[in-house]
């Protein structure tokens, strides 16, 4: 039976119980760390190669201020007042052009009204010329109903104021006064007067047969319409 026993327990496993601490420190053997180590040289080579550095301002060029700092700061103020600049610069020329636009139409109005002026003088002075020249063509008319002998002096006397009359007629178209044409014209209400009607063989109805006034006028003012005859229709029998 002893020899049983003892043969019985040489067959036993023997068992060891170690502490916590034993524990920890069996677990780091030599074969994890030949391991790790590789595996740790390999991810550095790769971060090292593949991750570039970290950039606290991104999107910024080279030599410009970094985001947050006093340079940065002061551009962008400058930025600010260029374009208060250029605001104000456009604004300065829009209204240098409003401006500009209403001294030309300034200078024209002046013009025109000097121009407006110059006429009107122009005409007031016509006016009380016109009556002159009527008294000169009806002196000349004169002329043509002298048939005596003592008329032949007088003829002379007529000449003379010919030239005269002439002569007015060309201050008056200096000033830009002009006449208006009368006889064998179609009568215009704008710038005839009938003063008579009466039938014609020789013109067409309406139409200024004689003139008993002349007509002027100022550019295209009327000055004075013509004093006319016109031929009127015929009455039949």
């Amino acid at each position: 039976m002893a020899a049983d026993k003892t043969e019985k327990s040489s067959n036993r496993i023997p068992i060891h119980f170690v502490d916590d601490e034993d524990a920890g420190a069996s677990d780091e053997s030599p074969l994890a760390d030949d391991n790790d180590a590789p595996l740790e040289g390999a991810v550095d080579r790769a971060m090292s190669k593949s991750s570039p550095d970290f950039d606290p301002n991104p999107g910024l060029q080279a030599g410009e201020p970094a985001m947050g700092g006093p340079d940065f700061a002061e551009l962008v103020a400058c930025r600010a007042e260029l374009k208060r600049l250029e605001a104000a610069l456009a604004e300065a020329r829009e209204t240098a052009a409003r401006r500009q636009a209403d001294f030309e139409n300034y200078r024209k109005r002046i013009e025109r009204e000097r121009g407006e002026n110059h006429r009107q003088v122009v005409a007031d002075v016509a006016r009380k010329l016109l009556p002159v020249m009527d008294n000169l063509t009806r002196a000349l008319d004169a002329e043509r109903t002298l048939e005596s002998e003592e008329s032949k002096e007088f003829r002379h006397f007529l000449h003379g104021v010919e030239l005269i009359s002439k002569q007015l007629n060309e201050v008056l178209e200096s000033l830009g006064i002009q006449p208006i044409a009368a006889i064998g014209q179609p009568f215009d209400p704008h710038v005839h007067e009938a003063v008579v009607t009466e039938p014609s063989d020789e013109y067409e109805p309406d139409t200024v047969i004689e003139e008993i006034a002349r007509g002027y006028r100022i550019g295209d003012r009327l000055l004075r319409p013509s004093m006319v005859k016109v031929a009127a229709h015929k009455t039949q029998e």
